[in-house]
């Protein structure tokens, strides 16, 4: 077993699709060991993309992430970031395959509902940044 972590952003869940991704979660086989709705700071939004500091959309994607609710989670299967990241889609909705989330739920390469772990590696920084372990289960 594998977990990965997940977020269901802001724009789909003002648009009531977080309902409709966590169904699409548990129906392609994943555990949810991890779930938390909150409202990311700009100080927490900027923790968490730092990566990205350098880019021009630092500043955009972190406001983003802060102007409404999302739902962090960790999910468990069988290889779980490869096939979270392959429900997920593209990255940019209009480029991602039909029945991914991003094609049904996402509108641009902003706001594309949702946010995954690419790699083992950010995964261990990722989980942890929003969940201590006791809150695994």
């Amino acid at each position: 077993m594998e977990r990965t972590f997940a977020i269901i952003k802001p724009d789909a869940f003002a648009a009531g699709n977080a309902g409709k991704i966590l169904a699409r979660i548990y129906a392609e086989g994943f555990k949810v060991v991890g779930l938390k709705k909150l409202y990311l700071s700009k100080v927490e939004a900027e923790g968490f993309y730092h990566v990205h500091k350098a880019r021009p959309f630092f500043g955009e994607l972190t406001d983003f992430m802060c102007s409404g609710p999302c739902i962090v989670m960790v999910l468990e299967a069988p290889d779980a970031i490869k096939k979270w990241r392959d429900l997920m889609g593209a990255t940019n909705p209009a480029q991602a395959e039909p029945g991914t989330l991003r094609k049904e739920f996402g509108s641009s390469i902003g706001e594309n509902a949702t946010h995954g772990s690419d790699a083992p590696e950010t995964a261990a920084f990722e989980i942890p940044y929003f969940f201590a372990g006791l809150e695994l289960l």
